[in-house]
Formats: structure tokens, sequence, C-alpha cells
């Protein structure tokens, strides 16, 4: 029902927006009544000290829960700052984050993501497989599982090989899938003869096989000559993916390194 709507409170001694709130019925004045010490309400009782209430408007009105949600998202992202809010609101997602207006951010600025992939080369995965067939995987639990079903087709990923360094730049061509049901070059991937064996492990497990996502390899390096630079600031994490878009020295590194134009690659 379209009854919900959207206030703000306001500090009559400056005039200054401290709150904003949604709720239907009475909701809006029920926070003159709280006993909290949280920073909402001692400026409340502040106002109140000096002998005034605070101003209380309704912004919208006649909303669905859903309208009214996204409107104090979007009054909470343009003046969060300024506001007693400890909540950042619903659809925290789909806002840019506050500082980064200086950056390009994936999922804003294009649609495509710019990730670091950590290969994690082990007794499941194998470098020589990725470079040879043109994927990447993780799995083996539902951590791994869950950061492979991260990615989306068209993301570019930054292969890294721990103790080597980066070894390519790739666009996923489509998004990960259980090792069981992928096929690569007209046939299963586990039809292949592989480096690894134990990508095998699990196969029929939704939770603890290993997930693969084909890429289309932009430039790849053998793991002797993976490119590394020690001490130069450069973006490591031991989780499967993680994003680069904060990452400029190690973005500017894998241009140089691989001669590739990284921003262009990203739709």
């Amino acid at each position: 029902m379209n009854n919900f709507y959207v206030y703000v409170y306001i500090d009559p001694r400056n005039l200054e927006e401290f709150y904003f709130g949604k709720g239907r019925g009475s909701r809006k004045d029920a926070h003159l009544s709280d006993t909290s010490d949280s920073e909402k309400s001692l400026r409340i009782n502040a106002i109140k000290k000096a002998g005034l209430k605070p101003i209380i408007r309704v912004i919208a009105c006649n909303l669905s829960e859903h309208d009214a949600l996204l409107v104090e998202k979007t009054l909470l992202w343009k003046l969060g700052r300024q506001l007693t809010n400890i909540s950042s609101g619903h659809y925290s997602d789909n806002f840019r984050p506050h500082n980064t207006m200086h950056l390009e951010l994936s999922g804003f600025d294009y649609q495509s993501g710019l990730y670091y992939y950590n290969i994690g080369e082990g007794p499941h995965r194998n470098w020589d497989d990725y470079k040879k067939l043109g994927f990447i995987s993780a799995g083996q639990g539902v951590r791994w599982r869950d950061a492979m079903l991260g990615f989306q087709k068209d993301d570019v990923v930054a292969a890294y090989l721990k103790n080597h360094g980066f070894v390519g730049i790739g666009i996923l061509a489509d998004r990960a899938k259980p090792i069981r049901e992928v096929t690569i070059k007209g046939k299963p991937l586990l039809a292949h003869a592989l480096c690894c064996s134990g990508m095998a492990d699990n196969a029929g497990s939704d939770d603890l096989c290993e997930y693969v996502a084909p890429v289309k390899w932009v430039a790849v390096v053998e793991r002797n000559n993976a490119k590394w630079k020690a001490k130069a600031g450069l973006y490591t994490t031991p989780n499967v993916r993680a994003s680069l878009d904060g990452q400029p020295q190690t973005i500017s590194f894998l241009e140089k390194e691989f001669c590739v134009n990284i921003r262009e690659l990203v739709t």
C-alpha cells in the first residue's frame, strides 16, 4: 500500500537537517521519546534543553515501502556525513560510496568490474591449465564458491600467482559454473588432459566442487616471467577476488608490464 512517507528532523537553532527516516502512521514522532544515547537522541535532548522542539517535516508521502526506502537512501547518501543516522539505509550497494568521486568505479562509471584474481595454485588448480584452455576457477568450499559467483560476464581480471607475481590479464566470457557443467573447446573441461588432476574432486557437490569461469586472455606470461616489483605498493590479498578500483599504482604497473590499456577493456 502507498501509505509510507519520508521525513526529516531539523534543528530549529540553525535549521540544519540532522536525521532522515521513513515510516507510516506516527512513526515520525517516535524519536521524541527515544532515551538512548545515540547521536540523534543527544541532539534532540539538546534542542529540548534550549526550550525548543525539533522541526519535523514530511518530505515525500503516499509512497510504497520500496519507494520510501529508496528516497530515504538518496537523502542519506547526499547528506550522510552531516546526519545523525547510524544506518546507511537500504540499497547501500546501489549508491556510490562517499569519497570516491576521484575514482572510476565498476558498476557506476562502467558496467563491468576490474578485479584482482588470486589463482591459489595447488592440488585443485594450475596456471598452466588456465593459460592453455582459457579459464579461471576456485572452490572446494562455500567461501571460495561464492567468490567465483561474484564475478560477472565481461569483468576484467588480473591473475596473480603467489610467490611469482601477475601472470595474465583477461576478460570473463561467462559467469562461473560448477566444473561438471563447463565445456571448453567442444568438450567437457574434465575430459581434457589437465595438469591438475584434483580439479575433479567433489565434482558432484554444488557446495564443494570447483567453480569455473571461461576467460579470453588479453595477455599472459609463463610463471617464470610473472610481473612483479618488490616494495612498489602493488596490491595483493589471499582472497580469491578483490576490486582493483582503488589501486591506481597496481593498475599502472599492470598496464605497463602487459602493454595493455586496462581501462579500455572495461566496458
